[in-house]
């Protein structure tokens, strides 16, 4: 199978689809990954690139082409709407002159925030005369609404008819959480295109290859009873929270907090650990996919938290399936779909979205519990990753689907 698989996000960013594409060219897919020049999360471009230009590159066996696109800068919302718009004008600017003459037999996106990143690609489609699947990972025009970005009335409207558009025109769906089905359901028109594909992952393993930073680290993280948040640093991640019940913890002596990723509040968090003399909270900086399995293996527990807003809460945070691979206790504070599987799994404690006292009271009860209670956490949420999101397992469920005729005439 030739498979284009469209992503505004791919490596050296972190997100799921890197691994995935790894995984599918190991099973022998031919890839080719469209995506944009790397800027995610920082806001400014990673070294070696630049905004302009379509480059090529070869990354793990996939073909990478890389349209030019605004960087996201300090995440602010006219920021992220120029770095959304740029990537959208160019998929219709220069993916069909950077893929010219190369045929798919399927076209696949992977779409988190920005949605309207398909827009190109179902222009493409239609060239092609490609079916196309869009995998759901945020919902829209809902996350628009939930972040604050987005609150003119008449825009929301217009990003609903284009998410209507890019719905009703891909010829399969993929929804990350079953809680997104009910609201897609309303806009789709179509209900048995939708199906159920979770983020997946692999099992986690320590190796040679990873820095001796991300060593050091770990050897620090073993020395005291410590929470381990890794991912971005955003507000969807309600990261107050975490500042409020590291403040609550002031006086556990043994328990640190330490924060393994960055984003557009990392400044903000650092003032406030400064301006609140917080000892109990480790800003340890962004470390690459390589080096997490050694970081999050060496913590006590590892924590999720998501805002309390009702769309977030129907959203898995893709940090759950990598979590759950490691096998360690896990401290969710969030609400919905992503509560319901840590609870599910019994992977750890789940305590309610935004409210810093009860979770701080869940580190000390974790603290306080034998340590075979703890590590029944971990063994129960790996099987029950192993049996749900383990990523060799399911991906012939994902390429058995991409290869079924869908395209109908009406494109």
């Amino acid at each position: 199978m030739r498979l284009l698989l469209w992503s505004q996000y791919f490596w050296p960013e972190n997100f799921p689809i890197n691994e995935l594409a790894e995984e599918l060219v190991r099973a022998g897919i031919s890839v080719t990954v469209l995506t944009g020049k790397p800027n995610y999360p920082e806001g400014r471009f990673f070294h070696g690139y630049r905004g302009s230009g379509i480059i090529r590159e070869n990354v793990a066996g996939t073909t990478v082409v890389r349209i030019p696109i605004l960087p996201r800068g300090a995440g602010t919302a006219a920021r992220l709407a120029l770095n959304y718009i740029s990537f959208v004008i160019a998929g219709y600017l220069f993916a069909p002159i950077a893929l010219r003459r190369q045929k798919f037999d399927a076209i696949f996106v992977y779409a988190p925030s920005p949605l309207i990143q398909a827009l190109p690609a179902l222009f493409l489609s239609f060239l092609k005369r490609a079916p196309i699947t869009l995998w759901v990972q945020d919902l829209w025009p809902e996350a628009l609404r939930a972040t604050g970005h987005v609150k003119s009335p008449i825009l929301l409207r217009l990003v609903t008819s284009a998410v209507q558009y890019i719905y009703r025109k891909s010829d399969s769906i993929l929804i990350q959480s079953e809680a997104f089905r009910s609201p897609i359901e309303r806009l789709v028109g179509d209900p048995d295109k939708i199906h159920y594909f979770p983020n997946l992952s692999k099992t986690t393993s320590s190796n040679n290859s990873c820095s001796a930073a991300a060593n050091d680290l770990a050897a620090t993280i073993k020395e005291t009873f410590s929470i381990v948040l890794a991912g971005n640093i955003g507000r969807a991640q309600s990261i107050e929270t975490v500042v409020e019940a590291a403040c609550h913890l002031r006086d556990a002596d043994n328990v640190k907090i330490f924060i393994v990723g960055s984003g557009s509040r990392l400044d903000w968090l650092e003032a406030e650990i400064r301006r609140l003399s917080l000892k109990n909270v480790v800003l340890a900086g962004r470390f690459p996919a390589s080096d997490m399995p050694p970081i999050l293996g060496a913590a006590s527990a590892l924590l999720v938290t998501l805002g309390d807003d009702p769309t977030v809460s129907l959203t898995v945070p893709s940090k759950i399936q990598s979590y759950l691979a490691c096998g360690r206790p896990i401290i969710g504070c969030l609400n919905g779909e992503g509560a319901r599987i840590l609870a599910e799994a019994d992977a750890g404690l789940v305590c309610p979205s935004g409210n810093s006292l009860e979770l701080a009271k869940a580190i000390s009860k974790l603290e306080a519990m034998y340590d075979e209670e703890r590590e029944q956490f971990g063994i129960n949420g790996k099987q029950y990753f192993m049996e749900r999101f383990e990523l060799t397992r399911r991906l012939r469920e994902l390429i058995d689907h991409l290869a079924q005729p869908k395209r109908s005439d009406k494109k």
